[in-house]
């Protein structure tokens, strides 16, 4: 998969809630999860976005998206994020990979 974004979690007891919000969140995108033991990569193509709504559906009426951040050890692409979603985003790039952009 190329253009991958998303969130990489510290593994925990919510991670399986999390990770089927983000696959409601994003119906059309095929969501890889990447277990590495102490972390999980959740992925996408281009962008994926999480709500707080749908956090509240699977982690209880009162969970605030703000608290999200705790579980996020660092992130592929763009964090663009508000008081109701986080997404994730490809950074578009102007120059190859290991060469500096120019103006």
């Amino acid at each position: 998969m190329n253009n991958v974004v998303g969130p990489i979690l510290r593994m925990g007891d919510q991670i399986e809630e999390v990770i089927a919000a983000i696959r409601d969140d994003n119906p059309d995108q095929d969501i890889q999860i990447v277990d590495r033991g102490s972390y999980v990569r959740i992925q996408g193509h281009d962008r994926i976005r999480l709500t707080q709504n749908t956090l509240r559906g699977y982690l209880g009426a009162d969970y605030e998206i703000r608290s999200f951040g705790t579980m996020m050890s660092s992130f592929v692409g763009r964090v663009v994020n508000n008081s109701d979603e986080i997404v994730w985003e490809n950074i578009k790039r102007t120059a190859p990979e290991g060469v500096l952009a120019h103006d």
